[in-house]
């Protein structure tokens, strides 16, 4: 009977053997690695070998999205150290997988079978390549031969662990910084960031301790770090969503996690903590709020305590001191002992009163102050905070609100607003018969010519058009969407009247995405005042841009030359509008079609973007908007043309073009010395790698730009039009580039660029005859 059992449990074994290799289970002991051929998918997982960490799908609190990342196994409380597609969650996990690639990469694939994300090793061919999950939390790629291709230690989120560092490698030029959450329920990066630079002193590093803390600057890298003494020790350093960086260990008695330190010690000591337009208040127990006339920009981030996207106004301002209809406009509200905002812009002028002036004629002035001197605030205030009696650096600010939001101030200022109302109500009523007769005829003139669809978004007969632009008579301009007119409202307001062309949607839909575009609002984009849908007409009805079109100041009218500081406030004004569009609206806005002629200028030159939306407007369809960005194909991204999903990217690479352009006063494509055409950003960006700044600026400025700015913006454009959109910043990092507030390093040169300029022997020449010096120490830049 052994006998005749022996060929059926050998054929038993080797079905199971193709059983279990059909199933992808991993064999005995690989529990820890992923092999070529293997994955994870749905609620697999992969456990390092001591158990001490284990990798998979997990959702963050009561969010409905998943991501892969690596937690600690043995703590009950559910402690994620890093994550690996944090900006792009999947929404099923029974058909999404990690794996390893053919090509030695470690890849996330949705249920579509597409890469959402993808670990920026060296390709490899090796079939014995694996990825193992370490009891350190480590996730490294390596092959048979132990050679670490690619570690997440390299790559921290918001965390780094004991043996993990932050900084710089000055060799190969990369840089690591840790960047929190955005909120406990979302892992895409937020706005608190630690470099590693400053590493202050930390209670607990003597010898008695059981973390050894370390600054490290060598020739090869400059970094901080952290070890344990105890393996048993427990801790880890996060950047939290508020924006502080503290170091932390488990507590095993109280089953939680216990702050060694926090840096900064006064959490109003993070930077924008409250956002744009947020206060700060160290002593009350709702640390953020938001001052008169304004509210919390978003109440979802509000219930997580995390102000992210600061506070916006309740009521628009009307940019003077009285409306066209004579009612009182702006007004200021006297805010005492404040922490004054950073990058004030000084202004000479004789009092206080002349200060409040300056500031009042502009309609992007959000406040100012006269202490020794007139300050004035433009665009977005960050780092409000308030202080108290005893606390140094206080001052009085002087905050602009539209009238309407403007508090009682005191009784008596009440009484004697009773007392004038009370007067007026009695000529009113002398009077009333006559207003009755006047309000009767305007009345039918006034609800024929707009009709309010919501809050200030109007909407127009195609007849009212006509007669606001006299038939369509004076042109300021045209584009792949339709031709621009401008017209002169009933009250005289100027407007500019854009007739669109091609759309396919039907009015309903078309009445959705111009409420929706209405209620975006912004210093830095177009204010868009109303609209028409008659038939197959589309008519849209925007603020009128005395200052005109960017374009026609860089290239079309040179009697007037921008100057360098003017420019580098349009390029940050262009930079805070497509940050906003991207990273602040309710869903991500992509322009599409940057480029300086959609960059239109006020009579105080600030910038606002124009003809964000159109995507949305024309409808999913990009064939459109396609063929106008090749009628500009100087700005167009690679992803364009090679198939690859549109992101907000395309933006960023557009956005870097117009800086050369800006830098310059010329366009993408110029001429040489023998008149041949060539293609500027090949010839600058190899210029702003050996350093030769000044070479690219506009002549007109003679010399005169602020190195450190020239830098900046520079560098952030070649950093901006990198090959692939993984290697470019995003608009949100761009603005903390130019503000001052993040560093960056010397980018490299994009490889596109490269070959265009392999082909032009004139500019190689020039190149190969050139000796130039990088004017800042490059050991002291970072890239975020």
């Amino acid at each position: 009977m052994d006998t005749e059992m022996r060929p059926c449990s050998s054929l038993s074994i080797i079905l199971l053997f193709f059983l279990l290799s059909s199933l992808n289970v991993q064999p005995c002991g690989a529990t820890d690695s992923i092999y070529l051929g293997q994955s994870v998918s749905g609620n697999q997982t992969i456990v390092s070998k001591e158990g001490k960490f284990e990798l998979g799908f997990f959702t963050p609190g009561n969010s409905r999205n998943y991501y892969i990342g690596i937690w600690y196994k043995t703590i009950p409380v559910q402690t994620v150290i890093w994550v690996a597609n944090r900006a792009t969650p999947i929404s099923n996990t029974s058909s999404a997988e990690l794996k390893i690639s053919e090509d030695g990469k470690l890849v996330l694939l949705n249920s579509s079978k597409i890469p959402v994300w993808a670990s920026n090793s060296t390709p490899s061919t090796s079939n014995s390549m694996v990825a193992v999950l370490l009891d350190t939390g480590n996730l490294v790629i390596g092959n048979r031969s132990n050679a670490t291709i690619w570690q997440s230690f390299d790559h921290p989120t918001d965390t780094v662990m004991p043996g993990g560092w932050v900084g710089v490698n000055k060799i190969t030029g990369e840089y690591q910084s840790i960047t929190s959450w955005e909120n406990p329920e979302n892992p895409a990066p937020g706005p608190g960031l630690w470099n590693g630079r400053y590493f202050p002193a930390i209670p607990g590093t003597r010898e008695s301790s059981p973390i050894n803390f370390t600054f490290v600057d060598n020739k090869q890298r400059k970094y901080a770090t952290f070890t344990n003494l105890y393996s048993s020790f427990i801790t880890r350093t996060v950047v939290d969503s508020s924006g502080l960086l503290k170091h932390l260990y488990w507590l095993n008695s109280t089953q939680e996690w216990q702050t060694i330190f926090t840096q900064p010690l006064a959490q109003c000591d993070v930077y924008s903590l409250c956002g744009a337009f947020g206060i700060c208040d160290q002593k009350s127990s709702n640390i953020c709020r938001c001052s008169y006339g304004f509210e919390p920009a978003s109440m979802e981030e509000r219930e997580f305590n995390v102000w992210n996207s600061g506070c916006v106004r309740k009521t628009s301002l009307r940019c003077s001191n009285k409306s066209s209809t004579g009612e009182e406009g702006d007004r200021f509200l006297e805010m005492t002992n404040m922490r004054l905002p950073a990058n004030p812009q000084n202004l000479t002028v004789g009092s206080a009163r002349d200060c409040e002036q300056a500031c009042l004629n502009s309609c992007s002035c959000n406040a100012y102050a006269y202490v020794s001197g007139c300050s004035i605030w433009n665009g977005d205030l960050r780092n409000l905070q308030q202080l108290y009696d005893g606390d140094g650096g206080a001052g009085t600010l002087h905050f602009r609100l539209a009238a309407s939001d403007f508090p009682a101030s005191s009784s008596s200022h009440k009484f004697v607003i009773d007392l004038t109302l009370g007067v007026i109500g009695g000529i009113i009523g002398i009077l009333c018969v006559l207003v009755g007769l006047m309000w009767a005829f305007q009345r039918r003139k006034r609800i024929r010519m707009a009709k309010q669809v919501e809050g200030s978004l109007i909407q127009f007969t195609y007849g009212d058009l006509q007669r606001v632009t006299k038939n369509f008579s004076e042109k300021l301009g045209g584009g792949g969407f339709g031709s621009v007119f401008k017209g002169t409202l009933i009250d005289l307001t100027e407007v500019a009247v854009k007739k669109l062309e091609g759309l396919r949607q039907g009015e309903k839909q078309f009445r959705t995405e111009v409420s929706t575009l209405a209620a975006i609002q912004h210093v830095n984009l177009v204010h868009l005042r109303g609209f028409c849908t008659e038939g197959s007409k589309r008519l849209l009805v925007y603020e009128y841009m005395p200052g005109g079109s960017l374009d026609s100041h860089l290239f079309q009218n040179k009697s007037t030359v921008l100057d360098w500081k003017t420019r580098y406030q349009i390029i940050l004004g262009i930079a805070r509008g497509l940050a906003y569009l991207h990273e602040k609206c309710r869903e991500c806005i992509i322009h599409c079609d940057i480029k300086p002629d959609n960059i239109l200028l006020d009579k105080d030159f600030c910038a606002k973007v124009a003809d964000f939306g159109m995507a949305k407007l024309i409808g999913r369809d990009f064939s459109r908007v396609l063929t106008t960005i090749r009628g500009t194909i100087g700005y167009l991204a690679p992803e364009w043309i090679s198939g690859l999903p549109i992101t907000s990217k395309v933006d960023v690479y557009s956005f870097g073009m117009m800086l050369f352009e800006l830098v310059s006063g010329k366009r993408n494509t110029a001429q040489s010395a023998d008149g041949s055409k060539f293609f500027y950003p090949s010839w600058a960006a190899i210029k702003v790698v050996e350093g030769d700044l000044f070479s690219l600026l506009d002549h007109g400025f003679k010399g005169a730009a602020d190195l450190e700015d020239l830098t900046r913006v520079c560098r952030v454009a070649c950093w901006c039009i990198q090959d692939s959109e993984a290697d470019r910043p995003t608009m949100g990092q761009v603005v903390q580039i130019l503000e001052g507030v993040l560093e960056v390093s010397m980018p490299p040169l994009p490889r596109v660029l490269q070959l265009l300029t392999e082909d032009r022997s004139q500019i190689r020449d020039d190149l190969s005859s050139t000796e130039c010096k990088d004017p800042l120490d490059q050991s002291q830049d970072f890239y975020p």
